[in-house]
Order: structure tokens, then C-alpha cells, then sequence
């Protein structure tokens, strides 16, 4: 069963209802278009009819109202004529190249203009008078005249739609990269934040749970000094990040980022915390961005052998060879008899994604009885992953 024609547009009904009456005025009153007049008066108002009621499927069916209009416009021909037949039709020829197909609009006004310029050309050659190019101006005013005149404002109509689809399509990848922003931002600052604290809050987990375990005034008192110290320290650090957070300066880095010169500080650190530390750096001048995730790596290491590893000596090896600085820390592994902090793997993941934005590699886990953390920085900018 077909579907059922959708109902006409209310400024469509209102052009068939004003183009009826009009014509039925224009008969009453006797006036005419001048036409063949071979058929009496009264027949132009069937004509009149057809195309007051093609202006009802203007909108839905264009191409239809169209070929149809032209055989009731032809057929007027034969009656003194309608003007508001006339005019209804060139509303139909222009309302078939704005709502009918891509392909009508196209070959719409060609068509016009062909049939203008071959009646034209026609009836100078049966007159042989320049009276017959009236004639084709009449029948360029009727059919091609519209026909264009469609053409431009499609034309203008899909220009205008297709900037508004550019300017959603800019609006949605500005919104998509604006929540690309914020996501790498809050990543980053979740590294520098667990970076900057979490060493401090590990030694100060680590003693005061050695404090309330042993039942000794020296060894507590040693580890209230070790709380204090990194308390101290790890408050500073996060005054500082706040900081960060509030300058509304535009600048996304810490004021002051730590470099690998501030190693010999952070081993000194770890000793005070109690671990065994070797230290070899052998490298040259760096890049920033790889001097701080050298820093933070080894910082983040040094943590976790002091919640997890085993009792026994911690190296840390900085080597630069081939346009890439490999760092590599290694401490004891297996069971610790002593307090043990918590861990949430987030400074695993915090080092890998600093190796990945410089383009670097980064893998951890158990080598024998090390646990191995290695990493490969590029000095040159790579692909980050």
C-alpha cells in the first residue's frame, strides 16, 4: 500500500487558493493573455485548475508538478489565456529546481534555456518578423527565467548549509580537542602530584609504622625526625603545586622543574630513609623535558624500593648511548621482614606515560631476585605513543 502524500505546505495552499480566485476574476472580467483563442473563454479555466492544484505538491512532488504544469500551460495556448496560469507555472518551474533532485536542478535550466532559444528561433523563422523575439522573451520570462532564478537560490541555500555543517563539524573537534586537553592536563597533573608527594608520604608511612612497632625511645625518636623532615618537605612540594594550579599566568610547567642535578639531593634523601643506594650517571648535557622524566622516574623508583624491596643495595644507572638516555634502577626482590607501605600502582603507570610522551620506552617486573625498572628516553622528539 503506498504511502500517503504528506499534507501541502500552508504557504502552498495559500498560493493555489489566491492564483484560483485571481484567474476566475481575470475570466469574469474578460481579460486575457491574448492567446490563440481557438478554444472558447471559458476553457481556460480548466487549465487554471490543473496548475492551481500542482501548486499543493510544489514542495513534494517538483518534478511531477512540473511536466504536468507544462502541458496545462501549453493547452492555454489555445484559450485567449490565463495570467494566473502563467504565473502559477513559473512558480512551479522554480520551485522544481529548488526542491527537486540534485540532477533536476541541474538539468532543469538547461532545458529552459534551450526550449527559449529554440522557440525563439522557430517562430522568427515562420514570421520572419522581429516581433516573433518577443515571443522567446515571453517564453524566457515563463520557463527559464525560474528556472535560473531556483538555481541561484539553491545554490545559496547549500552554500549556507553546507557552512553551517563546517561550523558544527570545527565546533564539535574544538569541543572533542578541549576534552582531549583537559584529560591530558589532569593526567599530567596526577603524575607531577603523585610524583611530588607520594615519596615523601612513603617514608613517612614507613617509619611511623617502624615507630609504633618497635618498643624503642632511640628508634622512635630517629623516625619522628625522618616524619618530620619528609612532612616538611612533602608540604613544601605540594604548596608549590598549589601554586601552580592557581597562576592563571598561562604557564602549564612547574616554576622551578627538577633537573637530574637535584639527584645527589633525592639519593641523599633515600639514604636518610634508610635505603642503600649506588649511584651511576654517566651523561651530558639533556633536554628538558628529559631531564625531568629522568628525575621523576628515578624519584618514583627509589619510592617504591622503599615501600616493597627486599633488604640490600639500590643502583641507579643513567647512560646516554645513541641519541637516547636509558635509565635503569634496580633494588632487591622478594619478602621484606620490616613495614611494608601500601601501593596502588599509580607510579608504574605515572612512568610509563612519561616514557610514552617523550616517544621512550618503559618496562618494570622481576629480573631473578631484581626488580628491574628500565627505561629508554629519545633526546630527540619522537612519536609520542
Amino acid at each position: 500500500m503506498a504511502a500517503p502524500l504528506p499534507r501541502p505546505h500552508r504557504f502552498d495552499v495559500w498560493l493555489a487558493v489566491c492564483g484560483l480566485l485571481g484567474g476566475v476574476a481575470m475570466w469574469a472580467l474578460g481579460l486575457s493573455t491574448s492567446g490563440t483563442g481557438v478554444l472558447p473563454a471559458a476553457w481556460q479555466l480548466l487549465p487554471l485548475a490543473v496548475t492551481a492544484a500542482l501548486e499543493l505538491l510544489r514542495r513534494t512532488r517538483p518534478q511531477f508538478a512540473l511536466v504536468v504544469g507544462t502541458v496545462a500551460v501549453v493547452f492555454d495556448v489555445f484559450t485567449p489565456g490565463n495570467a494566473a496560469t502563467l504565473l502559477m507555472y513559473t512558480d512551479l518551474a522554480y520551485a522544481a529546481v529548488l526542491y527537486g533532485t540534485p540532477a533536476a536542478a541541474r538539468r532543469i535550466p538547461v532545458t529552459t534555456g534551450l526550449v527559449t532559444l529554440g522557440v525563439t528561433v522557430g517562430f522568427l523563422l515562420w514570421w520572419r518578423e522581429p516581433e516573433a523575439l518577443l515571443v522567446g522573451l515571453g517564453t524566457g520570462i515563463v520557463s527559464f527565467g525560474p528556472a535560473a532564478t531556483g538555481a541561484l537560490v539553491r545554490n545559496h541555500r547549500d552554500a549556507a548549509e553546507a557552512a553551517r555543517l563546517r561550523a558544527e563539524q570545527t565546533a564539535l573537534l574544538a569541543e572533542l580537542d578541549r576534552g582531549q586537553a583537559v584529560t591530558a592536563e589532569r593526567a599530567r597533573v596526577a603524575r607531577e602530584l603523585h610524583d611530588m608527594v607520594a615519596n615523601r608520604l612513603s617514608a613517612i608511612a614507613v617509619h611511623s609504622t617502624a615507630a609504633l612497632s618497635l618498643d624503642d625511645a632511640d628508634t622512635s625518636r630517629d623516625a619522628l625526625k625522618v616524619i618530620r623532615e619528609n612532612s616538611v618537605e612533602g608540604l613544601a612540594e605540594m604548596r608549590r603545586l598549589i601554586g601552580i594550579l592557581r597562576d592563571s599566568s598561562g604557564d602549564l610547567e612547574p616554576a622551578v622543574a627538577p633537573t637530574l642535578d637535584g639527584l645527589g639531593a633525592l639519593v641523599d634523601g633515600a639514604r636518610a630513609n634508610g635505603l642503600d643506594v649506588e649511584v651511576d650517571a654517566g651523561h651530558g648535557p639533556l633536554p628538558a623535558p628529559v631531564e625531568l622524566a629522568a628525575y621523576r622516574i628515578v624519584q618514583e623508583s627509589l619510592t617504591n624500593a622503599l615501600k616493597h624491596a627486599a633488604p640490600g643495595r639500590v643502583t641507579v644507572s643513567l647512560a646516554r648511548r645513541d641519541h637516547c638516555l636509558t635509565v635503569t634502577v634496580t633494588s632487591p626482590f622478594g619478602d621484606r621482614d620490616g613495614p611494608r607501605a601500601p601501593g596502588s600502582g599509580a607510579g608504574l603507570v605515572g612512568m610509563r606515560e612519561r616514557a610514552a610522551l617523550l616517544g621512550g620506552t618503559f618496562a618494570a617486573g622481576p629480573d631473578g631476585e631484581r626488580w628491574t625498572v628500565r627505561a629508554e628516553l629519545p633526546l630527540t622528539e619522537g612519536d609520542p605513543a
